[in-house]
């Protein structure tokens, strides 16, 4: 798996908690949790980009898998193809949804860029999704 790219580190002001003087960076290249590439350099993905401190780049990367897994399962509803389409793939969404709740639910993580309830309310989508009978 290729290793994702972080730009390089200073003090600064983190876009997200809003902490400043602090060391930020920025995640830039990488896989989503599909496992397809994503570049966040390219001008026309990435057209302000946003630095994050140390607590709040692991809530990004939390809220990318997030993002990811809810587009996904909006395809479901919509009836389009989709990775959730596949048992696996929703059985590792399931389990990625309750890890990301649990580590949202600790008071050291900012929650700038989560909501408790979002997940959770994906969470439970999915488990229904998974616990129907397959036509």
């Amino acid at each position: 798996m290729e290793e994702p790219h972080i730009g390089a580190s200073f003090a600064g002001r983190c876009d997200a908690c809003g902490a400043t003087g602090v060391s930020i960076m920025k995640v830039s290249l990488g896989r989503d949790f599909f496992g397809r590439a994503y570049d966040r350099l390219s001008p026309n993905a990435d057209l302000s980009p946003k630095w994050y401190c140390d607590r709040c780049s692991v809530e990004k990367n939390l809220q990318r898998d997030f993002r990811d897994i809810k587009g996904e399962f909006a395809k479901l509803g919509k009836g389009e193809t989709s990775a959730l389409d596949q048992a696996d793939q929703l059985q590792r969404a399931s389990l990625r949804l309750k890890e990301i709740a649990a580590l949202i639910a600790v008071p050291a993580l900012t929650q700038a860029l989560l909501k408790a309830d979002e997940v959770s309310a994906l969470a439970r989508s999915l488990e229904t999704r998974r616990a129907a009978p397959t036509t």
